[in-house]
């Protein structure tokens, strides 16, 4: 596969990793950046260099997504490693860490080392994929690698993933010091109240079978088998507020969180408007919820941002609820989405390149990602934010086609996305011949 041995990126606004802005040159090598300068001359005798025009973009770090499902193996008909990698290298995701939840489950080596393989062969841009905990133990989910961690399942699924049960929660607790990320919900508290508001087929009620208390009672629970083993412990898509202030108050430095852009900034007001299509788990919540999440995401109670891109098809989605499944995408849009809350002044461009980029690279500890500078790898970036434009379902590349975002008017959509040092993705191109590779936790 051919690579560009060298890039010459000129007169961009670089995102240095102290939070200011250069206007200046980055020389890439290979996969690895080499050199940041206010100007940095043509290489002239070096062969195959690439020189590209910045001007008037800004040079992020690549986007790390942290929770995505991509759907492969056994349910490629939603999505699959390949379109999935092409969506994300039109958002600017340069890396990503995918869910145990496929067909078959990856829970072994062998699955583990199946979904490499394919990623290998399929993906253009970087991955993980996590092991997942079952209630019965299995002796790979203390071995299996490379991996980012564990993944439990709390609640809000079925079969042999779902583990709620706390004598088997805290025996994957009390073992080894893997870093253990949870999908925080109540399971028995759920099933209670199916039953409770069974029949009704407004999708708006979603929220309330799977209400605050559901998620507040099994982050309590996490929470407390990780500060009693002192276990590495990761929330994913945190939703509540009452979730925000539990760890405002209580919150060991060996615990992370993340939340998501639905969870920012869709609530329960969207099923009006999208019905189904706002069906995801945990569900959307409160005005207030969205508010006290933002919060604790400046203030750093939240450490990042992931997608949880669920993708499921037109057709799924519009089967009457509690038929319609959970689940929305969202790797293609998650930066856009974000870059523009930053213009309108909710956040920094800053804060928005740390919460999808540095922090990952740090909590999950992935070397050599989430920076700009010498020596790290060449994953970046190049974003217009001076240019608004609308999210468009013909436009989109994931398989299942639809966006929750659908119709907003977006700013800092990715114009060049690069990988290892190659351009994946150049203004409405992708190069499908670049290859991520496997990413490594140390």
């Amino acid at each position: 596969m051919p690579s560009t041995s060298c890039l010459l990126i000129r007169r961009a606004q670089i995102l240095l990793p102290n939070g200011d802005f250069l206007v200046g040159d980055v020389q890439t090598r290979d996969r690895e950046i080499v050199q940041i300068a206010p100007e940095i001359p043509t290489v002239a005798n070096e062969p195959g260099v690439k020189v590209i025009d910045a001007t008037g973009l800004t040079l992020l770090p690549g986007a790390i997504d942290p929770q995505v499902h991509f759907r492969e193996p056994g349910l490629e008909h939603k999505e699959d490693l390949f379109t999935a990698s092409c969506a994300c290298a039109r958002g600017g995701v340069t890396s990503f860490l995918e869910m145990p939840n496929t067909r078959p489950l990856t829970t072994t080596q062998q699955t583990l080392d199946d979904k490499l393989q394919r990623a290998a062969q399929k993906c253009l841009v970087n991955y993980g994929f996590f092991i997942g905990a079952t209630a019965e133990d299995l002796p790979d989910l203390l071995t299996a690698h490379p991996t980012p961690g564990i993944k439990i399942f709390m609640g809000s699924m079925h079969g042999q993933l779902l583990v709620d049960q706390e004598t088997a929660l805290e025996s994957i607790f009390a073992k080894g010091e893997r870093l253990i990320a949870v999908h925080a919900e109540d399971q028995a508290r759920i099933k209670q109240r199916r039953q409770e508001f069974a029949g009704i087929h407004d999708p708006a009620i979603h929220s309330q079978i799977q209400d605050n208390q559901a998620a507040l009672l099994a982050t309590q629970l996490a929470l407390g088998l990780s500060k009693k083993y002192q276990r590495r412990l990761h929330i994913l898509h945190m939703s509540t507020a009452e979730e925000a202030e539990l760890l405002r108050q209580d919150k060991p430095n060996w615990v992370t969180a993340e939340v998501t852009p639905q969870h920012l900034l869709l609530n329960t007001s969207a099923y009006a408007k999208i019905g189904t299509l706002a069906q995801m788990n945990p569900p959307l919540r409160s005005p207030h919820d969205n508010e006290v999440l933002w919060q604790a995401l400046l203030d750093g109670v939240i450490d990042f941002i992931a997608t949880d891109h669920a993708p499921h098809t037109l057709e799924e989605k519009a089967q009457e609820y509690p038929n319609s499944p959970s689940g929305m995408p969202g790797v293609e849009t998650s930066l856009p989405v974000m870059l523009t809350q930053a213009i309108q002044g909710r956040c920094s461009v800053a804060q928005v390149s740390h919460w999808m980029s540095t922090a990952v690279a740090k909590a999950y500890r992935i070397p050599k990602k989430g920076a700009i500078t010498p020596g790290y790898d060449a994953d970046l970036v190049l974003v217009d934010l001076n240019t608004y434009r609308p999210v468009l379902r013909e436009e989109l590349l994931t398989k299942c086609g639809w966006s929750p975002f659908e119709g907003w008017n977006l700013t800092g959509w990715p114009v060049i996305t690069i990988v290892g040092g190659q351009i994946v993705y150049n203004k409405g191109e992708l190069n499908t011949e670049v290859r991520g590779k496997a990413l490594s936790f140390i």
